[in-house]
């Protein structure tokens, strides 16, 4: 998948670093969830409720702290800010099913995920996020 639609035109990264970063987080949250349910529908004969529960266990608090992992090192100056910027900001609710840091580190990355797809990165999001389809060439769109 190496084009994602957008709804509008990108946001200038000036624009998206001006946004709260929870409402980053909220578009981020959507995006990766999105990816994440389109990579497991294409990629498995699984019936929904397998595919559900694979899904659930990605885009969870605990799933999104676990992969952040992995991602932290590869971020560059301008996404550990944003990240920073997520987890650091102040939440109106919290989660019933994780603990607090991995609460507070997936609403930054989630953040990340939201920059970087306002801002219209989305091969970035690939790159961070689904590398190992990045070594096969991606996926067909």
């Amino acid at each position: 998948m190496k084009q994602m639609f957008f709804l509008n035109a990108p946001l200038e990264a000036r624009q998206a670093k001006q946004m709260n970063p929870i409402v980053l987080a909220f578009v981020g949250d959507a995006v990766y969830t999105l990816m994440t349910r389109t990579r497991l529908a294409v990629g498995s004969g699984c019936k929904t409720g397998e595919l559900n529960r694979r899904a659930s266990e990605v885009v969870s608090a605990h799933g999104q702290s676990e992969k952040l992992e992995s991602v932290l090192p590869l971020l560059n100056e301008e996404e550990k800010e944003i990240f920073r910027r997520g987890r650091n900001a102040k939440k109106a609710t919290k989660s019933k099913n994780a603990t607090v840091t991995e609460y507070v580190r997936s609403t930054g990355l989630e953040a990340v995920v939201g920059y970087l797809y306002l801002t219209g990165q989305s091969e970035r999001i690939d790159e961070l996020f689904f590398p190992e389809e990045e070594e096969k060439g991606g996926a067909e769109s």
